[in-house]
């Protein structure tokens, strides 16, 4: 085909150059050749105008144009020169600040100058453009948040623009306003929220402390923070970002956490109170505690200060929990202590001996108390007795002693109450120890003891079977009186006191003196032996009689009660005496009314016929002094003479005859019964 002819060439862009010519009667195809010294860039188009690319930015190039077609190509049309226009500058763009944009690029070769301009991309408002030799320019009082367009080309010698650059670039947010933070005391969180800002993507929430930062990043308003501390202050700002980058922080709202729960929590127990008190924590305005006891009953305190008083009673379980509060609310749960006070003191507590040494200590239960511990001390001693009863038994306590008996409840939470009043007691007096017994006069028997005992007062008591005899005294000593003789007792003492009764003491036995017999009787059985009788006397065993005169003594040692004593002298006055001796060998000595012997009997008695009816009767006196009396007992009747002192015969007359008489020459008595033991004579 024929040699196109180029119109006109130009380069629009700087990495192409854009020809245009007539079309070549029967050409299929056109091949555009752009030259630059020894290099080439050839390009097939269709028809015009067509463009050659791949070329150098601000080159100068030699354009030339073949058509094409079956045949083959045709010869290169004359040439045009043609240069590349300028690069377009490549752009880094930034918002430094919420309302500002920053645009910097680098040199680009042969270029005079720079044009940059910038405009919203929603098309409000109006273009801004600079002009400018520089590398970099800023575009201020932007709205915040906003994507601009910006469009840069650089510019030759000529005027000549070339290749425009755009780029779409964000403002960086503004910070956002009305922050407000809702603090979750119970899940110890915070709940951040703002005003959405314009432009903004995304928002980050710093919460800081100290070192400690919490962050937390959200598209939305707001945003929860959690895991925060109790008895912390926190610094909460919000950031608003987009693709520009992060607004400016906002100021810092001061977020105060609740307070720690409080610790160093004690207990102190005062009578009928408790002292609850505590470690004061940071941020905690006022305190509150809560007293629970075991029974439902709570009461609380409200107070600024870090410690509680609370009204209790003996022998309760109390749950005590102390919380802080400021205005953002409830510290968290913190120990839930118990404390158990103290059991309540026995009451009605009594007191019963059950003997001199043991007393039994009864009381009413009470409430707290697992066991009760009785103490009975006196000096430096004391007597212990633990039960789980409501009573105790105390043995082996001391005679005359005070003792101070304590009762004391205990518990295993709270050791004991050691408040409380105690019982005064005096034990019983101690038994006295009987020393000796002795006789003091007839009837009279001193006893003496032991005396250990103070205020105390004795009772000696006598018992047998004859009865009971007492005798009281202060001292250490008293007189039995009027005891039985021939008596068996035991003899015992007790000391008697405003405490109570001893224990008796050991028995003594004691044995009165035999009775002396009541009635005794002497009767002259021959002329040299006499009976001797008498009554029974009580407590006596065995018998001494004795009758003694200047002439001599009979003694008779029996155990009957009589007795017949022979070498007695007729015609003497003797002394009677008895000694009733009991088994053990005491001895009562008894006297009674003296005994005279009969006057001794005649001797020599003969029988002399004086009639036919008449008997005379000589004998031979003993003594001159001596009247006797002759009597004739026969069948037919009894008959008896007296003669004078002075004679020693007597008649008998008129006696009967025939008869068989029975004669007796005896002494005459003042009294009693003639005399029978004289000889007998028989005289027919």
């Amino acid at each position: 085909p024929d040699i196109p002819v180029i119109d006109q060439a130009y380069s629009k862009l700087s990495n192409s150059i854009t020809v245009e010519w007539r079309a070549v009667p029967g050409a299929t195809n056109y091949m555009l050749t752009a030259q630059d010294g020894d290099s080439f860039v050839e390009t097939i188009v269709k028809n015009s105008p067509g463009t050659v690319t791949g070329l150098k930015p601000a080159t100068l190039y030699r354009i030339t144009i073949r058509s094409i077609n079956s045949g083959g190509k045709s010869q290169p049309s004359p040439f045009r020169k043609v240069k590349t226009v300028l690069a377009a500058p490549i752009l880094s763009v930034h918002s430094p600040s919420c309302d500002s944009i920053a645009v910097s690029w680098k040199a680009v070769h042969m270029a005079a100058g720079f044009s940059v301009s910038l405009m919203r991309s929603d098309g409000l408002g109006r273009m801004l453009k600079e002009n400018t030799t520089n590398t970099s320019l800023i575009f201020t009082n932007l709205d915040p948040g906003t994507l601009y367009t910006i469009k840069a080309y650089a510019w030759n010698a000529n005027g000549m623009p070339g290749d425009d650059f755009t780029y779409n670039q964000r403002t960086s947010p503004n910070a956002p306003v009305d922050v407000k933070v809702a603090f979750n005391s119970g899940a110890l969180r915070a709940v951040v929220s703002w005003m959405p800002t314009e432009g903004a993507l995304t928002y980050s929430v710093t919460v800081s402390s100290g070192l400690l930062k919490l962050r937390c990043n959200t598209s939305s308003a707001s945003c929860v923070v959690p895991s925060l501390q109790c008895g912390s202050e926190y610094y909460v700002s919000v950031t608003a970002y987009n693709d520009a980058g992060p607004s400016k922080p906002t100021d810092a709202v001061s977020l105060k956490t609740i307070p720690c729960a409080p610790v160093n929590i004690s207990i102190e127990e005062e009578p009928g109170h408790l002292l609850v008190s505590w470690s004061s924590v940071t941020f905690g305005h006022y305190y509150v505690v809560f007293v629970k006891s075991d029974d439902g009953l709570e009461v609380h305190c409200n107070t600024s200060h870090t410690q509680c008083h609370f009204q209790s009673d003996c022998g309760f379980t109390y749950f005590i929990s102390v919380f802080a509060y400021n205005k953002a609310g409830q510290s968290p749960l913190g120990d839930i202590l118990n404390y158990t006070t103290a059991p309540c003191c026995p009451s009605d507590l009594r007191a019963v001996f059950l003997s001199g040494d043991t007393v039994r200590v009864t009381w009413a239960a009470v409430r707290g108390a697992d066991l009760y511990e009785t103490r009975a001390a006196c000096g430096s001693g004391a007597v212990l007795c633990r039960d789980t009863a409501a009573a105790c038994t105390l043995s082996a306590l001391r005679c005359n002693t005070s003792y101070n008996i304590t009762v004391r409840s205990l518990s295993e939470a709270r050791a004991s109450n050691t408040s409380c009043a105690p019982l005064d007691l005096t034990t019983a007096p101690c038994s006295p120890e009987i020393k000796n017994i002795s006789k003091e006069g007839l009837s009279v028997i001193n006893v003496l003891w032991q005396s250990n005992n103070e205020e105390a007062v004795y009772v000696v008591t006598a018992r047998g079977e004859a009865g009971l005899w007492h005798c009281t005294s202060t001292g250490n000593s008293c007189a039995l009186m009027d005891l039985p003789c021939g008596s068996a007792f035991f003899v015992s003492a007790v000391a008697r006191s405003p405490a109570g009764q001893s224990l008796p003491s050991y028995s003594v036995p004691l044995e009165t003196a035999p009775c002396c017999p009541d009635d005794l009787i002497v009767t002259q059985v021959t002329q040299s032996i006499t009976n001797i009788s008498w009554s029974v006397g009580m407590g006596a065993q065995t018998y001494v009689t004795t009758l003694e005169s200047p002439k001599g003594q009979a003694k008779c040692h029996t155990l009957q009660n009589y007795c017949l004593l022979g070498c007695i002298t007729c015609g003497t006055n003797y002394t009677v005496s008895l000694r009733a001796i009991s088994e053990t060998g005491l001895t009562s000595s008894c006297t009674y009314q003296g005994y005279s012997s009969s006057a001794c009997c005649p001797s020599g008695v003969k029988l002399y016929r004086v009639s036919n009816n008449g008997i005379r009767v000589f004998w031979r006196a003993s003594d001159e002094t001596i009247n006797y009396n002759a009597h004739l007992r026969g069948s037919k009747g009894n008959f008896s003479c007296t003669p004078s002192s002075s004679l020693s015969h007597c008649d008998i007359t008129e006696i009967p005859c025939g008869d068989v008489y029975t004669v007796v020459v005896a002494p005459v008595t003042d009294k009693g019964p003639k005399l029978t033991f004289c000889p007998k004579k028989i005289y027919s």
